[in-house]
């Protein structure tokens, strides 16, 4: 089988995004729901990791566990995202907005915006050429490790997300904030456990010469959730729609890390069904 260098995989990674997200922009432009690109980059970097599982150099084993790995974190939320926010859905407000502010320029600037997501799609890849390329036995304790990490991440994530859809899917919850669940403890405990996530390939590419660069994952993952496109666009909105009531969420509750509200919090029990 041939394998290529590190760049070459890079430079292919990024031809194959940048074309992907051109028939996505197509899509877009017709169906007029850009959230179809967060959809788009989770099933990108499966695709991306998938070739590297093919080309790339390391061994058969690690190379077949984390295109495993990938593809179930990459396809859950992908799948999520389409059925949540694509399909039958009205466009993220954070689009809309967008939409607004750039007016007779949009078309364009939504081409450019989606072709950031394919440089972003080959930036976060970097974690997984690390990890494929680490000189370790496969399955050593650093690597078993990293699995469990990666478990904690999916797990937390999917629970969260399942949490949250359910009570969106009752009527009398349409102006409320939801407090169930792990939501009690954290206002954004999804976003908390997809930076778990990125931990993982920090941990099982330890020994690997590129192993600085797994650090890509949490460290701008982190920085984006909590200051950049995450938590503030999120809280913004969720203030415009359910006011007092989430003001008085922020006060009790902690944005990011899952603890137990302050005192005075005034909701419903965790894991309430």
């Amino acid at each position: 089988m041939t394998t290529y260098d590190p760049l070459t995989l890079l430079f292919w990674a990024w031809i194959a995004m940048a074309a992907w997200m051109v028939v996505l922009w197509l899509v877009e432009l017709v169906q007029r729901n850009a959230s179809l690109v967060d959809a788009g980059w989770c099933f990108g970097l499966v695709a991306v990791v998938a070739g590297y599982g093919w080309f790339a150099t390391g061994e058969v084993e690690r190379k077949l566990l984390l295109v495993v790995m990938v593809s179930v974190y990459g396809l859950r939320l992908g799948g999520y995202i389409l059925l949540n926010r694509v399909i039958g859905k009205t466009e993220d407000q954070r689009y809309q907005r967008l939409r607004r502010d750039w007016r007779l320029s949009e078309p364009l600037r939504m081409f450019g915006y989606f072709q950031l997501q394919a440089a972003a799609v080959v930036l976060f890849s970097l974690p997984f050429l690390a990890v494929v390329q680490n000189p370790r036995p496969p399955f050593s304790l650093w690597e078993l490790a990293g699995v469990m990490v990666w478990m904690i991440g999916i797990v937390g994530e999917s629970l969260a997300d399942r949490q949250l859809a359910g009570f969106r899917a009752k009527p009398w919850n349409h102006d409320r904030v939801c407090r169930d669940g792990l939501w009690f403890f954290s206002r954004h405990p999804n976003y908390f456990f997809e930076w778990v996530h990125w931990w993982a390939y920090v941990v099982m590419a330890i020994g690997s010469p590129g192993w600085w660069l797994t650090w890509i994952g949490p460290v701008v993952m982190g920085v984006a959730l909590v200051r950049i496109t995450g938590i503030p666009w999120a809280e913004e909105q969720a203030i415009r729609t359910r006011g007092d009531d989430y003001r008085r969420y922020q006060e009790t509750t902690n944005a990011f890390i899952p603890w137990w509200p302050k005192t005075g919090q005034s909701s419903s029990a965790p894991f309430k069904n």
